[in-house]
């Protein structure tokens, strides 16, 4: 199949399985400018379905550059509060939400970290009441990626630009299933597969999670009422949805206070320009204690400080060390991709979903439960081919639920 005709069959995929759009529904997309061709295409698709108005928002890595060379001091304190009230305003009045991620990994890495740090917290204090109106799964929403000359230059660094993004594309098309005759059919099928796991997992009720593995000794306790979730899901206005493609997790709340030992990452984690590798963290009730990480240690501190809850965990998911991500052999320095190649963690905001009935409890109602509050949620990768977990029951019995990075179940 030619590159036209894959780029078609994965917008039509995120606009069909990822968003679910309905009739006279608007569209909000946030996408790189490398991104157009497929904005476009996903513009046509969402429209043909009914989208009553597709708006995108883009963002240039060169004028985002501009402002750490440029700005006054000030500056790093301020965020688009408007912006972010009206994409919040806008979930409210029930538009679904397309976010298309594939910048730089890189960008900001030679920047001030004191001024990353500052304009991280400025963005997530005033991008809080869009993140709420998310984590709480009020819309349908849905995040893809799209290759882009930085990101496959951080992917492929030793081959030709060209034939870098081709590979990525590639690879892109194979990891989400739009290479296949039927992507759609094949993602009802995946996301059965999901469904089989979390029913099994939300029938034993575990209490806590035991990771063993290289660098890793950890107890993680589970909220309580928690749900495991997978797949597709109904929002809360009733439009089921695939919230991220590719996904190979299921995953749940972990309880804030009850997570305790040592854990090391496995992958890279890209957050926010910055590339953050080989981190290592202590946890003791359910806070980082100590951490180091061998490369972008100031940009994981920034970001476990931005408040309380952001040095606590707010998801926890399972991914099979065979994961289609994982066999593709490729570290792809962006965590869409990456997380669904490995079991992760994620600091910060806890998704309401993830406990049982949790839209109709107060956020007093669901901390008492143990689910996280914060301005930051991310993810990122503990999973590895020696990694075992185990379920621990109620009264204390360990069962296998993964050996060696493969489900035991």
């Amino acid at each position: 199949m030619t590159h036209d005709i894959l780029l078609d069959r994965y917008a039509h995929l995120a606009v069909k399985t990822g968003l679910n759009i309905q009739p006279g529904q608007q569209l909000l997309i946030t996408a790189p400018l490398d991104a157009v061709p497929l904005v476009r295409r996903i513009t046509e698709h969402a429209y043909r379905s009914g989208a009553s108005l597709v708006t995108t928002i883009y963002a240039d890595d060169v004028t985002t550059l501009a402002r750490y060379a440029h700005a006054p001091d000030e500056a790093f304190d301020v965020a688009p509060a408007w912006l972010f009230n009206g994409m919040a305003e806008a979930f409210k009045d029930g538009a679904a939400r397309l976010a298309i991620a594939g910048e730089d990994p890189s960008l900001l890495s030679g920047q001030d970290p004191k001024k990353l740090s500052r304009a991280n917290k400025a963005r997530s204090i005033a991008y809080r009441p869009a993140l709420e109106l998310i984590t709480g799964f009020t819309i349908n929403w849905c995040v893809i990626a799209a290759a882009t000359p930085a990101w496959a230059k951080s992917v492929f660094p030793g081959l030709p630009a060209e034939q870098a993004l081709n590979k990525l594309w590639d690879a892109i098309f194979a990891c989400t299933r739009a290479n296949l005759d039927d992507p759609v059919a094949a993602w009802e099928d995946h996301s059965a597969n999901l469904a089989r796991r979390t029913a099994f997992l939300n029938e034993r009720r575990y209490r806590a999670l035991k990771y063993t593995g290289p660098g890793t000794d950890l107890m993680l306790g589970l909220a309580e009422d928690h749900y495991w979730k997978g797949g597709a899901g109904r929002a809360r206005n009733g439009v089921i949805c695939n919230a991220n493609i590719p996904t190979e997790e299921v995953f749940t709340a972990p309880h804030k206070d009850m997570v305790d030992g040592i854990v090391q990452s496995s992958k890279p984690l890209s957050y926010q320009g910055s590339l953050i590798d080989g981190i290592k963290v202590r946890f003791e009730r359910g806070k980082i204690v100590e951490m180091t990480a061998e490369k972008g240690e100031d940009a994981f501190r920034s970001l476990i400080s931005t408040d309380e809850g952001a040095a606590r965990l707010g998801e926890v998911a399972l991914v099979p060390h065979s994961s289609p991500i994982s066999k593709s052999g490729i570290i792809f320095n962006n965590t869409l991709f990456d997380e669904n190649a490995a079991s992760h963690v994620a600091v910060g905001q806890s998704y309401t979903e993830n406990i049982r009935n949790g839209s109709k409890r107060s956020k007093e109602e669901l901390s008492a439960l143990g689910a996280n509050t914060s301005l930051v949620h991310v993810d990122w990768m503990i999973g590895s081919g020696e990694l075992d977990v185990d379920g621990i029951m109620a009264d204390g019995t360990a069962e296998p639920l993964m050996r060696k990075g493969e489900w035991a179940i």
